[in-house]
């Protein structure tokens, strides 16, 4: 294990100047082994969801709802590997566990911004799959441009909203306990188990946890809970067939999202003796593994994306004027 220089004595209170981080379990010995495949998960991400954003930006055919939340989340998942490869990359290129209090909470916004983001255009596309399927009739009127711009608006109010208080609360909070986090990345919940307690930043921290992270999810199951009643009701098995195909992508993108979180709940509710290791590496699976598996998901689940990635990939036939 590696040891922590200039670590706080868990009683005495600060201002918190600096954060120190811990490094992937089992490798902090040697942090330079795990760069390689860091860097190339993240060039992977930034490529495959790259080629989305490019598909879906030049294609005027895709220019629909669905593919409009698609872009959103291929934007968010973009933004969310970038905010988490400084610390990262600090870890394993140098092994600088410590970080300044102000650049540990900058990270800090922008992995919340993006996550609250990501979880909030997988409940808008969980509606748009619900109102096509039950709806399909009123879908082209339910679901207009003016609609959309509504949602993209409460979407950013709601990313801005919950978590710009955020960094200035745990900024200006005393810390009792060692200024230890149990991530390579700075996150809220974690900052604000350091702080002292009775202060406003731990409550507001659990507030913003639970009005995302645990209402989104009841939401886009329910949805499903919709669609899949309709689904029941449709009379041949090649009906339900598509329509489920439609929604493939995305329910493996929801469970792919939420399940590492939902069982690090169950884990601690139930208090199930887990060394503190699987719980960063579920923590890692959470935040590392959609921004990689999300595009590939869509481009083999979706026809439209697939056909237009071949499509753009194949070279131009020149013809010479007889």
């Amino acid at each position: 294990m590696s040891t922590f220089p200039n670590q706080a004595a868990p009683n005495n209170t600060s201002m918190a100047p600096t954060f120190l981080l811990v490094g992937m379990p089992g490798l902090s010995a040697a942090p330079s082994w795990w760069t390689i495949p860091l860097i190339t998960m993240y060039l992977l991400s930034a490529l495959g969801n790259g080629t989305i954003l490019w598909i879906i930006a030049l294609d005027s055919t895709l220019h629909r709802p669905m593919y409009f939340f698609l872009f959103l989340l291929s934007v968010s998942d973009v933004g969310l590997a970038t905010a988490l490869m400084p610390t990262l990359l600090g870890l394993a290129f140098a092994g600088v566990h410590a970080v300044p209090a102000s650049a540990c909470l900058l990270q800090m916004f922008f992995v919340h911004i993006f996550s609250v983001m990501e979880s909030s255009v997988l409940l808008a596309m969980a509606l748009d799959r619900a109102l096509a399927i039950c709806r399909p009739l009123h879908y082209p009127t339910l679901l207009t441009n003016d609609v959309i711009s509504k949602i993209c608006l409460a979407i950013a109010f709601r990313c801005l909203g919950l978590h710009l208080p955020l960094p200035f609360l745990l900024a200006h909070m005393p810390y009792c306990l060692p200024q230890v986090l149990t991530h390579s990345y700075c996150l809220h919940p974690d900052i604000a188990h350091l702080a002292c307690p009775g202060g406003w930043g731990a409550i507001y921290s659990l507030f913003v946890v639970l009005s995302v992270m645990g209402l989104d999810p009841l939401l886009i199951f329910f949805s499903y809970g919709l669609i899949g009643r309709v689904l029941k009701g449709l009379g041949s098995s090649e009906d339900r067939w598509k329509a489920g195909q439609t929604c493939a992508a995305h329910l493996s993108a929801v469970l792919l999202f939420y399940m590492p979180m939902i069982l690090l709940a169950l884990i601690d509710h139930l208090r199930v003796p887990i060394p503190q290791p699987a719980h960063t590496l579920l923590s890692y699976v959470h935040f590392l593994l959609p921004p990689l598996i999300n595009p590939i998901l869509y481009s083999v689940k979706m026809k439209e994306i697939r056909e237009r990635i071949v499509k753009r990939l194949q070279p131009r036939k020149v013809g010479c004027a007889q």
